[in-house]
Parts: C-alpha cells; structure tokens; sequence
C-alpha cells in the first residue's frame, strides 16, 4: 500500500520562475513546499508554508510526510532537514544545484558537510548534466542521481511581437545584475575593442553596482524590467549574451535568461562558465556561440562575426528556437519524479 502522506520540498523562496513548476509537482505528487524565505502569498497551485530554518526542519521531521526534498541552500535549513528526514525515517532527494563550490574560508566549513550529503542523500536531483556529472564524482555513483532540467515557462516567454526599435543596427542584448561575477566587465571591454561602435547596438537590461561604468561607457541601460515585458525584448534583440565568469563565490548555476531568449528564436552568445553551456542547452556553433570565460578578445571576435552576418544569426536562432522546445516545467517535474520513484516515494511509481 502506498503512503498517504504528501511529501515536502524545503527550499528558501518560491521565485516567479519557480511558480509553474511547483504547482505542477504539487499536482503530480502531493507535494507542499515549506519555503523558509518566502515573502508574499503563495502563487496559484502552489501548496506552500512559510516557517523560519528551524520551523523548516521541524515541519520535515514531524512525520508528516513521506519524503523530504530539499534545496541546497540555507546554513541551517539543508543539514537540519536533512537530519529530520533521518529522524523520522523518510528518504532524503537532495536537489542539487551547484557545480563549483563556493572557494573561501567561510565556505571551506560547509565542505565536508555538503559532500557528506551528495554521498549519503538517498537520491539527488540536478539541474542538468554538468551538475550530475559534478556530484557523481562526489557521491562515487550515477545511478540515482537525475537531471530535473531548468526550465523557463512556455507560457511567459511564447513567441512574442518584438520590442518597436528605432535603431535598425544589430542589438547585443544583456539581462541579469550588472556585477563583476556576471562578466559585466568583460562585455564592456569586449565591445570597446570591437569595430562595432556605430554597426551594432549593446542594451542591458538589470540593475547593480557596475550601472554608472556601463552608462559612461555610452552603453544604453534600460534598468529592472519586469517580467512580462522581457520576451518582447528578447525578441527584438539579435542576440543575448551571457559572459559570466567564476569567481570564489559563484559560478553560475544555469542562466535561466538563455532559456527565456531561445523561446523567442534569439541565439545566445555565452562563456563556458555558464552553466546553461556545460549542462548542453547552449552549443556553440549550433544555437549560439560560446568563448573562454574572461576573454574580452574572443567575445568581440564573436560579436563581430555575429553582427556582420546576418544569415548566421538566422540559422543559429532557428535552432535555438528548436532546442528549447523540450526544457519545459514538466520535464522538470519528471526528474523530480524520477528521483522520488527511485526511493520509492513516487505517486507515479
């Protein structure tokens, strides 16, 4: 006889990207989300409590629930649900998110307790392939580890009428804080040394600490942008580029914002330490161009080339059009399925 008991996923806030997927693995798996840092109401579907990290990991230990997910995020919150789902004799699906971790003092102690959990959680869940091929190697295993893919909601970024542009240049689109880790100045230098100035336009999208650098450098700044106007600006864009870099403290997760521009057919220029690359969404030559993380030359290389021609830019965004297609919310809900069904805690068996 299966458990009647719901499950639970831990996690900090129930972001707007995270609203659709959530609703639907709620659905599918009787699932309530205790969301320790959420502010706000609980977004339509979404079975949600908000305790403080302690009230978190009293909730996951109370017996109330037949299997405990949990995000890696929360000094407190992971190892203590983590704990209660061993106290009270559930299976424990970490969901693992990171692929480099954090490299400074402070995070050197949260070392051996994060790899302790890779090797130990009954079964993990990834956000894509370079995740799982990071914590296999940690966990000495790959056979219950699973790829629940990042997705962006079809429904928000469906095909959209672009942006009205007065400017018929090529546009080079950035969306996402305007900090350092970003590569924010990278792409600042990348685009001083190319030919491009007055050929080709850069617009960024997102707000930060480097805003006034970016704006001195003559590069239009459109500042916070809320969500439903972005896939207009995707689309009138020729191409988005993504630069981040790795530093001690971040290397990026994912990149969500390539999904966003690909469900407008608009290719995706990024680093390697984006990990919407490594994890094979973006492929280089394929649906976007990729370079060497920090290399200002090899970015502006690419810019140009992309400026310049047209028909390359057509072909690269038609793929990416196409290569979006199966990163949905509901194959995200299926690798955390997957991962539920390999410690027997699945609704769908």
């Amino acid at each position: 006889m299966s458990d009647p008991r719901p499950a639970c996923l831990v996690t900090n806030v129930v972001s707007h990207y995270r609203a659709e997927p959530f609703a639907l693995l709620c659905e599918a798996e009787d699932v309530e989300v205790i969301a320790w840092a959420h502010r706000g109401p609980a977004p339509p579907g979404v079975r949600l409590r908000v305790p403080t990290q302690r009230g978190a990991a009293r909730l996951a230990a109370s017996g109330r629930y037949r299997a405990v997910i949990c995000g890696i995020s929360g000094r407190l919150a992971l190892p203590a649900s983590y704990l209660a789902a061993r106290r009270a004799r559930v299976p424990f699906v970490l969901w693992a998110t990171i692929w480099a971790h954090p490299r400074t003092p402070a995070h050197a102690f949260s070392l051996l307790p994060t790899r302790y959990l890779y090797r130990h959680a009954d079964a993990v869940a990834t956000y894509g392939p370079h995740v799982s091929a990071y914590v296999a190697a940690r966990r000495g295993r790959d056979d219950d580890v699973f790829v629940a893919t990042q997705a962006a909601s079809p429904l928000h970024f469906a095909p959209a009428e672009p942006a009205a542009r007065s400017d018929v240049r090529p546009q080079f689109l950035f969306v996402g804080r305007l900090e350092h880790e970003k590569g924010v100045d990278v792409l600042l230098e990348a685009w001083r040394q190319s030919a491009l100035h007055g050929e080709a336009e850069l617009v960024c999208v997102g707000d930060g600490p480097l805003r006034s650098r970016i704006e001195s450098a003559g590069v239009t700044v459109l500042g916070r942008v809320e969500q439903p106007d972005l896939p207009a600006l995707y689309a009138a864009a020729d191409a988005l580029v993504l630069p981040s870099i790795a530093t001690a403290t971040f290397r990026e997760p994912w990149g969500l914002v390539a999904n966003e521009a690909m469900h407008q057919g608009t290719p995706v220029v990024a680093s390697d330490a984006v990990g919407a690359v490594a994890g094979g969404l973006v492929r280089d030559g394929r649906n976007g161009l990729v370079f060497p993380a920090g290399d200002a030359d090899a970015l502006a290389v690419r810019l140009e080339t992309l400026a310049r021609n047209p028909e390359l830019r057509r072909a690269l965004g038609t793929a990416a059009a196409n290569d979006i297609a199966p990163y949905t919310p509901r194959a995200w809900v299926r690798g955390m399925q997957q991962a539920l069904a390999a410690v027997g805690a699945s609704r769908s068996g």
